[in-house]
């Protein structure tokens, strides 16, 4: 049995916790659940919470089927059109029967749509998922994840097996970066690209570098993007910050973009080496939440030395509170970099006080078009 919680003289009971407490007691009384699903002014909401609790319950089956799609490439089968059951059962190599359940189960998630008796076509979220391969590529590496939250009680206690996630995430595990490998590295700089385009026109809508001389991204991955801003800004000279390995892919990449003039690839990790000076932009695209406080703000100071009088840090990532949605987004990234063993999920609040701790006096909260992708902040001196 748990050892009981220590309560110390608690304080002064708030008016909001007096009505929060009256209003859990009554949700918890099934007695109140009954009156509430029968009374026709809060049959609606009685039935709006059953379901919501129900969609937490079944979640992970949600989250299995849309596995299970992408594994079988059942999307890309049906960009071509309706498919009877039963040739893509054969091609998937299943039962009809069973590949039926797939279908329906993804049907009722709007993943696929009836196309008459056993025939199935995308669905309004399967196609949209085909603009993005960034989303299917993010549902692949999920199995790390999945693993990891077998036992989720062990994982926050800090029990049991190694984490699957720090080891697909490696610099998690080694923040210099001096044993990580070509192969250690590959798997998750191509699942940021995969899902970089996106993120990168989010970022450069809400904010165009137009204006700017040089760009240093750090912690720039591939070099996606640094190509997104290059199209955007032809007049940029380009600059790339990261680990050794992971800056060798980006130099492949941005040599076969035709970049290789435009670009200075300098690798290091910010944890223990100098940013590259120069550059009167600096980016951090989907870098501080995956990090801790601490690493946050020495990452920052580094940042703000190295800029030059009315430099701009450029910073984007999904942020908590940013927009409808940002509570699943909150939720996710809490229990996810708990996995990954680093990192947490920042409000733009949260990250105006580290930007102040580190330095910077001028920040803004940018709008952006899909703020539950991706937030943006800018930053000076």
């Amino acid at each position: 049995m748990p050892a009981a919680i220590r309560r110390d003289a608690p304080p002064p009971i708030s008016l909001s916790d007096r009505w929060r407490g009256w209003r859990d007691a009554l949700l918890a009384s099934a007695s109140f659940q009954r009156w509430a699903a029968a009374f026709p002014l809060t049959r609606p909401i009685a039935r709006r919470r059953a379901a919501e609790l129900f969609d937490l319950c079944a979640g992970f089956v949600y989250s299995q089927t849309l596995a299970a799609c992408v594994q079988l490439d059942l999307f890309e089968t049906l960009r071509a059109g309706p498919c009877e059951v039963a040739a893509l059962a054969s091609h998937a190599a299943m039962s009809p029967d069973a590949m039926l359940s797939l279908c329906e189960a993804a049907s009722a998630l709007q993943l696929l749509e009836h196309r008459g008796m056993a025939r199935f076509g995308l669905g309004p979220l399967g196609a949209a998922l085909l603009g993005n391969p960034g989303i299917a590529a993010m549902v692949r590496h999920h199995a790390a994840l999945y693993a990891d939250l077998g036992d989720p009680v062990a994982l926050l206690r800090g029990q049991g097996r190694e984490r699957r996630l720090a080891h697909y995430w490696p610099y998690a595990l080694d923040q210099s970066g001096a044993t990580l490998t070509r192969d250690s590295v590959a798997s998750y700089t191509a699942l940021m690209a995969a899902s970089q385009p996106m993120i990168a026109d989010i970022v450069l809508a809400a904010y165009p570098l137009s204006g700017h001389r040089c760009l240093l991204d750090v912690g720039g991955g591939d070099g996606s993007f640094l190509a997104a801003a290059a199209r955007q800004a032809p007049q940029l000279a380009l600059g790339l910050f990261d680990l050794p390995e992971v800056a060798a892919i980006a130099r492949e990449r941005l040599a076969t973009a035709g970049l290789a003039d435009r670009v200075t690839i300098a690798p290091g990790s910010f944890y223990t080496d100098p940013l590259p000076t120069g550059a009167d932009v600096i980016s951090l695209i989907r870098v501080v939440h995956d990090h801790d406080d601490d690493a946050v703000t020495q990452l920052l100071t580094k940042v703000r030395t190295v800029l030059p009088e009315n430099g701009v840090l450029l910073l984007g990532e999904p942020m908590r509170d940013t927009a409808k949605g940002a509570d699943g987004v909150s939720a996710y990234f809490e229990i996810y970099l708990r996995a990954m063993g680093q990192g947490r999920p920042r409000s733009a609040q949260r990250l105006r006080e580290l930007l102040n701790l580190a330095g910077f006096s001028q920040v803004r909260v940018l709008r952006t078009r899909i703020p539950l992708i991706a937030g943006v902040i800018v930053a000076k001196s």
